[in-house]
């Protein structure tokens, strides 16, 4: 049996009901953590990513609601702390896109939206977990390739990935005296549910060599895997790039 790379670590994942949350979770659990998820609407997916964690022979709690909220998001850390003890690793995954090809088309309501799930709900999130992390904790956020290059049809989302690249550096200057590292992963093209109900793509032909198609969720799991266990223990307030090949600048 090999040795696991997170044998009795807990971990909590926001955006774990599907897409590259849900492969995170998975995986994470396969090498020995137990999992607790956060999902926004969607309880059918988290029942089943739940379901799917247990019979890898590892604990799963789920959580709906919305990370923006600050109750929420205190009651879902405390919760946690009850059943699993503690909270090793944080991996701030919920996000949502409004794609629109012209910035005078952009609704409000929607530029709010995505300001409050993938930065606002990030922070605070990271807030009510933060003081429950010890050395050797991590805190992995996901950003994009689009905080790097941008994207002519996601302007809110691109800026929100931005901001959390600066989030991500920021905070691992302030949480290097209480040895938590915090790191970032960045992939690029991905074919998740968020996607295709986003842009309405067709499922990817994976026979495709891997660097001339969209990366699947299982394909970028285990940078958060890696950023995770102690062989990234030199790693803080960096960003991975699972891109498939893409050059950026960071």
């Amino acid at each position: 049996m090999k040795d696991l790379q997170l044998k009795d670590k807990t971990v909590l994942i926001s955006g774990a009901d599907s897409g590259i949350g849900k492969a995170a979770a998975l995986l994470l659990a396969e090498e020995g953590a137990d999992i607790a998820i956060i999902y926004h609407e969607n309880t059918d997916d988290a029942e089943e990513t739940q379901q799917a964690i247990r019979q890898l022979g590892r604990r799963a709690i789920i959580f709906g609601g919305d990370v923006n909220n600050w109750e929420f998001c205190e009651e879902t850390v405390q919760k946690t702390m009850a059943e699993f003890g503690k909270i090793d690793i944080l991996i701030n995954n919920a996000g949502v896109q409004f794609p629109c090809d012209k910035i005078e088309n952009l609704k409000e309501e929607n530029i709010r939206k995505t300001f409050d799930a993938n930065i606002i709900g990030m922070i605070l999130l990271t807030k009510a977990v933060f003081p429950h992390l010890k050395a050797g904790s991590s805190i992995i956020n996901t950003t994009s390739a689009v905080a790097y290059q941008g994207n002519p049809e996601l302007l809110d989302y691109s800026a929100t990935k931005g901001a959390i690249v600066s989030f991500t550096r920021s905070l691992a200057l302030q949480a290097k005296e209480r040895g938590v590292r915090v790191n970032g992963v960045a992939p690029g093209p991905v074919a998740t549910p968020l996607t295709k109900r986003t842009f309405g793509q067709e499922e990817e032909d994976l026979n495709k060599p891997p660097l001339e198609r969209n990366a699947t969720a299982e394909e970028i799991a285990p940078s958060f895997l890696f950023l995770a266990t102690e062989a990234s223990a030199q790693m803080t307030g960096q960003v991975l790039h699972p891109n498939g090949g893409q050059i950026v600048n960071g």
